[in-house]
């Protein structure tokens, strides 16, 4: 049975061009036009991928994501018509797999769906209580809670994970790439200069917060986990 995709887009020309590049290359495609109605075709049809715009009537694509991910973790891709990090940024932290910038070429659009159906894999379901501490800092896995003392620390569900990573490889440099792939996975295809994005918030909500340094850059190679 072939894949099927949601394609989520107002513009009726782009939704009309994708439906047709897509039924050509083999999946099975179903287009709706406004954000109520793609939520509500997630919901019910269950595609086994989301193309999703950001800019959409009724519930923009951002709310979208945000509410299919309470329930479901099919991939999405977010359809954006701004190139910049910070629309990149709340896609992918509200649980957007990947993200294109409009105008793209369908010839990429179509090796990033190949990408994700390739490499698509489930996470795996803890089994322990998971705690970490590294000096004052301390992480609970299974609360998704970080302390630093008796202080809770706010983070979004990628910062945590990062955060996570780094103080589990502590002392380790890890490169933007060994980072890009723990964290959004092989099916991610975007720019690796994200992680950079979201060492800077770490670096603001907890280094400088705390007025201690633990996230290092390490130059061309990555980052490090230090507790001085």
């Amino acid at each position: 049975m072939n894949e099927t995709i949601l394609v989520v887009e107002d513009e009726l020309k782009i939704a009309r061009f994708l439906e047709l590049e897509l039924k050509y290359e083999g999946y099975e495609v179903t287009a709706v036009h406004d954000g109520r109605s793609g939520l509500e075709a997630i919901i019910n049809g269950s595609p086994d991928l989301v193309i999703l715009d950001l800019m959409l009537p009724g519930m923009n694509g951002m709310e979208v994501c945000r509410r299919v991910r309470q329930t479901s973790q099919v991939p999405i891709i977010m359809l954006t018509a701004k190139d910049e990090t910070m629309d990149k940024v709340m896609g992918l932290d509200v649980g957007a797999n990947d993200y294109m910038t409009k105008p793209f070429a369908i010839e990429e659009l179509l090796a990033r769906i190949r990408r994700i159906f390739r490499f698509k894999e489930q996470a795996p379901v803890p089994t322990s209580s998971k705690k970490i501490c590294r000096g004052d800092l301390c992480l609970d896995q299974d609360r998704h809670e970080i302390h630093f003392q008796e202080e809770l620390i706010t983070l979004t569900k990628k910062e945590f994970e990062l955060c996570q990573l780094l103080m589990e490889n502590i002392d380790h440099v890890l490169t933007r790439e060994q980072i890009i792939e723990q964290i959004w996975g092989y099916d991610y295809y975007g720019d690796v200069k994200i992680v950079d994005v979201y060492i800077r918030t770490l670096r603001t909500k907890i280094d400088e917060t705390f007025n201690r340094k633990f996230f290092h850059t390490v130059r061309g190679v990555g980052y490090i986990f230090k507790v001085e």
